[in-house]
């Protein structure tokens, strides 16, 4: 199949669903597509950059992040101010179960080398461990939703949120002290951006705000993996009433709705075909393998539940919690960062133990 053939046929879909559906939701599939291009087309992610600040000190990933970040931000706090009533930002609650659900998802995404979007990217893109992860991760969404409540029970504060003109300037000046301090323990000559990196930011960021524009709220993605496994255990019969977080009105509407009517879902959908567009186009899809042990792959498994289940509790993921909460104001977001970043050096510390290093 010709590479324009595979072009001209995700754009039909995208107008298939614009007419469908409405254009907001073909407009929001092509976010997601773009999503995936850029971040699997620029060699682009979370996860990554900051096993390299860890191992090699090397900054230049993670400070990418951080201006892509504060793009995000000075286009999202003005939205926000103007337009409260239709647009919402990613805040959330800081409480006992999101700092320990941040630091085991830290630590999962280092086992499996994937983040919420970075295990969507590398599934679409054809990589055996992402994509076992995939189907695991959405049970353990499902799951962390299940009970969050009860998480929530343990201990919480107040949502606080950083807003107006005097709140982008404590998130712009936090953002630079964090890339600061990776500069002083970076390599040297590590905060030198590369250019695909540079050109990660602009699409990422400028996605991200068109993002918020269309869809009324920040770029997520953990939400949709467990709504997929939701209206498959409703599809089968089961009673979710149970749960406080899938009985609300706005989730049980949902549940029943089109997956192709829910914002994350559309967006999630987009990153996986747009991720599989660029190896497809580079090399066709698929990946070697390896010759990984048995207890690796059972330890992505695992892993793979401990994403979902620790970023429901985490309120995000790296996308999230990270990303869209600092980028909108919420001081969950930092905590967020803090505790997935001292996880994420456990993950790191895992992998050799159960036989996920030195092998392709």
């Amino acid at each position: 199949m010709s590479r324009s053939v595979v072009v001209v046929g995700l754009a039909v879909l995208v107008l298939a669903l614009a007419m469908a559906a409405g254009p907001r939701y073909g407009a929001l599939l092509a976010i997601g597509m773009g999503f995936g291009l850029a971040l699997e087309g620029f060699r682009f992610g979370f996860t990554g950059p900051w096993r390299r600040m860890m191992l090699h000190r090397d900054a230049s990933g993670l400070l990418a992040q951080l201006i892509c970040i504060a793009i995000v931000a000075m286009a999202a706090f003005p939205m926000l101010a103007s337009n409260g009533a239709e647009i919402k930002g990613a805040h959330a609650p800081i409480g006992l179960a999101m700092i320990g659900g941040a630091f085991v998802f830290g630590a999962s995404m280092q086992i499996v080398m994937g983040c919420g979007s970075g295990t969507l990217v590398n599934a679409g893109s054809g990589n055996a461990v992402a994509a076992l992860a995939l189907p695991f991760f959405a049970i353990g969404s499902f799951g962390g939703a299940y009970h969050l409540t009860w998480w929530t029970s343990l201990g919480s504060l107040p949502v606080v949120v950083l807003s107006g003109t005097s709140g982008l300037a404590i998130t712009l000046a936090g953002l630079l002290a964090i890339g600061g301090v990776a500069i002083f323990f970076g390599a040297k000559d590590s905060w030198r951006i590369p250019r695909r990196y540079w050109m990660a930011v602009a699409a990422l960021a400028g996605l991200a705000i068109l993002h918020l524009m269309i869809a009324g709220q920040p770029w997520g993605v953990v939400y949709g993996l467990g709504l997929w496994v939701a209206k498959g255990a409703v599809a089968f019969g089961a009673d979710l009433s149970g749960s406080p977080f899938w009985a609300a009105p706005g989730n049980v509407e949902r549940v029943a709705s089109s997956v192709l009517t829910d914002v994350t879902s559309l967006t999630d959908f987009g990153l996986i075909f747009g991720a599989a567009l660029v190896a497809w186009w580079r090399s066709g899809l698929g990946a070697p393998i390896g010759t990984y042990p048995v207890r690796a792959w059972i330890a992505v498994v695992i892993a793979g539940l401990f994403l979902g289940y620790s970023s429901r509790l985490a309120f995000g993921c790296n996308i999230g919690a990270f990303f869209s909460g600092i980028g909108t104001g919420s001081a969950h977001g930092w905590v967020w960062f803090v505790a997935a970043f001292v996880g994420s050096w456990f993950g790191i510390k895992l992998r050799p133990l159960l036989g996920l290093e030195g092998r392709t």
